[in-house]
């Protein structure tokens, strides 16, 4: 039976939690995922266990902030005078905005989520919404297929 090595395209039912249950990632049997193992679409040390494994294995792995989304940042929270924001974009606490910063002479789109609103500032962060959480994946291994141009003998080892 094949095993999963670096490289190859794999299908997988993944499901993401944080510590208090709550889902930030799922795809099912019905909808599968397809990640070649080593580029990165998931934590390394996550892709890291899938290493060997086989269709039908389930792969379980807790991730730290650190390798994650990195660690929550006070000086991505930001007051923006609320003069800034239109008339018609009212903003409000867990509002999801765009804001246009400059970084290295280059102007970028990035999301903000509102945090408090109060007469004259609203309070933004830029840290992203997974920033500080220490994320659990289960990963349920549907198909491999080799990298292009490589064959598969299943029942060979």
């Amino acid at each position: 039976m094949h095993t999963i090595q670096e490289q190859d395209q794999i299908q997988i039912a993944v499901t993401g939690t944080l510590d208090n249950g709550a889902v930030f990632m799922e795809n099912g049997v019905d909808d599968p995922l397809v990640i070649t193992v080593g580029s990165g679409t998931l934590p390394p040390s996550v892709e890291a266990r899938l290493i060997g494994k086989s269709i039908g294995d389930i792969v379980k792995a807790r991730v730290s902030p650190d390798e994650g989304f990195g660690p929550r940042l006070k000086d991505l929270l930001h007051k923006i005078p609320r003069s800034h924001f239109q008339e018609r974009t009212i903003p409000k606490p867990g509002m999801l905005i765009s804001q246009k910063v400059t970084k290295d002479g280059i102007e970028h789109t990035v999301p903000a989520t509102v945090l408090e609103v109060d007469e004259s500032t609203v309070l933004v962060d830029y840290n992203h919404p997974l920033a500080g959480h220490h994320l659990s994946y289960t990963v349920n291994i549907m198909a491999i297929e080799a990298p292009r141009g490589q064959t598969i003998n299943y029942g060979q080892q």
